[in-house]
């Protein structure tokens, strides 16, 4: 933590926030076992094998859809159709893989357990605990 010559050991823990109030810092952050490089390795790996997959699953959605048209539709089918087919459904399924992925990697890793929950005190947002 930086401080300035003139502010005392309290003070320097609260900076300026953009709206002039001040915003508290902690003084120390915990690690997250994702800053360990065999940790984020594994983690990462994961991850990626498990794009590798659902790109073969966006894959066969994207050929079963376009298979769907092609048979309710026939010969009305344009090409402009099947590529607005192929990337609405292969990016959609991608999306949602790449962020549920994330929320797979965060968990597994970890790393959702190192974050501080600033209102762990709080009465009004314990309701559900």
């Amino acid at each position: 933590m930086i401080r300035l010559a003139n502010e005392t050991p309290r003070r320097a823990a609260m900076t300026l926030g953009r709206g002039g109030g001040l915003v508290h810092e902690s003084p120390m952050v915990k690690r997250s076992p994702l800053d360990n490089r065999d940790t984020s390795n594994v983690a990462w790996a994961r991850y990626r094998r498990l794009m590798k997959g659902m790109a073969l699953v966006s894959l066969l959605a994207v050929v079963g859809a376009l298979g769907w048209l092609r048979f309710t539709m026939g010969e009305a089918l344009t090409i402009h159709m099947i590529i607005a087919t192929a990337a609405g459904v292969g990016l959609s399924v991608m999306l949602g893989a790449a962020l549920m992925g994330l929320v797979f990697l965060s968990s597994g890793s970890g790393h959702d357990e190192s974050i501080e929950d600033p209102f762990e005190n709080d009465p009004d947002m314990n309701n559900d605990r």
